[in-house]
């Protein structure tokens, strides 16, 4: 009998010190009905049969298994927690019909409709639903690079295993950590990794997965960044890559820009939508641009041309328009400047005397052009859209720059 009260006092003791002034969480109600049913299972079998005889040790046997046969159904693959009323429920709506609300949900909502009950979450987390949200939200900042590094992300992931693993602070997890029987730890243990392996889990390459990703900042993603460094002046007009990661609470951007030379990383904070966006090339910010559009080239054409430093730094991307060679008044009638060998680039928003003012490229061979002082000159893509000109032109400094 002693050993039965000091049972039931150390499960008392130990209930108590988890019983929070507030309610319990959602995820844990259904856990403490499994540590109940366990609790009378091992008290059976370890303290019972001390005390009364045979027979009621068989009869109690056989109220232990129907107790097992409900902890099976607590600890099963989720089930579908929908009452059964007289009432029509949302399941009961024809699927065409279903499909158009949930098409019609915001991205907060999906998620707690992905919550209620497994058919549910099988319709709410597909692609098709997400995608939409996707483009609607990051589609002017997520391009085919941020694509391929998150798909890098998630293979690295799998092979790594989750950082989550053996970090589980459910209160079942509790349990096997204090618990003072043994038995009872090995039984949590089973169960638990039973679950882990039952559990429809949210596939890791999913768009619901990368959407959330995005959303919380935990996916660092590579985009371009105009006129970097909170407008510093030596950046004015440019467009550099970086890594972001997006912060819900201020719906601003945090970057990463690459070293410059022997420069540490440049971190800039509070990073505003309009002044994003997705990598117009896939071109590496150390590589050379190979250009494809210097016979397409005439006078008044907006352009964009890689420019660094120095070899040692990376590529931005300058915006600037093809100009009129010095032989040349500017006529249309007479212009022969989109036939000549030379194309001459200007940078209106510096002084007419600046030495960054313009620059002149070979069309039939360009390379990168240029020198330690006045710096290097790379690839070049012509703007073709009316929106990306906009966006220069919203970008333009107040004053003119030296």
């Amino acid at each position: 009998m002693l050993l039965y009260f000091i049972y039931c006092f150390s499960f008392l003791v130990f209930l108590k010190s988890l019983i929070p002034l507030k309610p319990l969480p959602p995820s844990w109600t259904s856990e403490v009905r499994l540590i109940s049913l366990l609790f009378c299972e091992d008290l059976s079998v370890k303290s019972i049969p001390k005390l009364f005889n045979r027979f009621w040790i068989l009869h109690l046997c056989q109220v232990v298994k129907r107790m097992s046969l409900m902890k099976k159904t607590l600890t099963s693959s989720k089930v579908e927690n929908v009452e059964d009323t007289n009432g029509m429920s949302v399941l009961d709506l024809p699927d065409l019909v279903l499909e158009c609300i949930l098409e019609r949900l915001p991205p907060a909502s999906l998620c707690q409709m992905a919550g209620v009950c497994r058919s549910l979450r099988e319709r709410c987390v597909s692609d098709h639903l997400w995608e939409r949200h996707m483009k609607q939200k990051w589609g002017r900042v997520i391009g085919p690079v941020a694509y391929r590094e998150w798909k890098w992300h998630v293979a690295s992931k799998r092979n790594v295993g989750s950082p989550k693993n053996g970090k589980q602070r459910s209160l079942m997890r509790l349990v096997t950590l204090h618990w003072p029987f043994s038995w009872m730890r090995s039984r949590l243990d089973e169960i638990n990794n039973n679950n882990i392996n039952s559990k429809s889990s949210l596939p890791s390459d999913s768009m619901m997965t990368w959407y959330l990703a995005l959303e919380t900042g935990n996916f660092w993603f590579p985009a371009q960044v105009y006129n970097r460094e909170n407008g510093h002046v030596g950046f004015m007009l440019s467009c550099y890559d970086a890594e972001l990661s997006y912060d819900p609470h201020t719906d601003t951007f945090q970057a990463r820009y690459p070293p410059h030379g022997r420069r540490a990383v440049a971190i800039e904070h509070g990073i505003q939508w309009e002044r994003l966006r997705s990598p117009p090339v896939d071109t590496p910010p150390h590589d050379l641009h190979i250009t494809d559009c210097l016979n397409d080239l005439h006078p008044g054409d907006h352009i964009e041309i890689q420019w660094r430093r120095n070899k040692e730094f990376p590529y931005g991307w300058w915006y600037g328009v093809v100009g009129h060679l010095e032989t040349c008044d500017g006529n249309e009638n007479y212009c022969r400047c989109h036939s000549s060998d030379t194309v001459v680039l200007e940078f209106n928003q510096y002084t007419p005397d600046s030495r960054w003012r313009r620059t002149t490229i070979s069309r039939k061979d360009h390379r990168e052009e240029g020198n330690e002082a006045d710096g290097f000159y790379g690839g070049i893509r012509k703007i073709k859209t009316e929106r990306e000109i906009a966006i220069w032109k919203c970008l333009w400094p107040s004053e003119v720059l030296d």
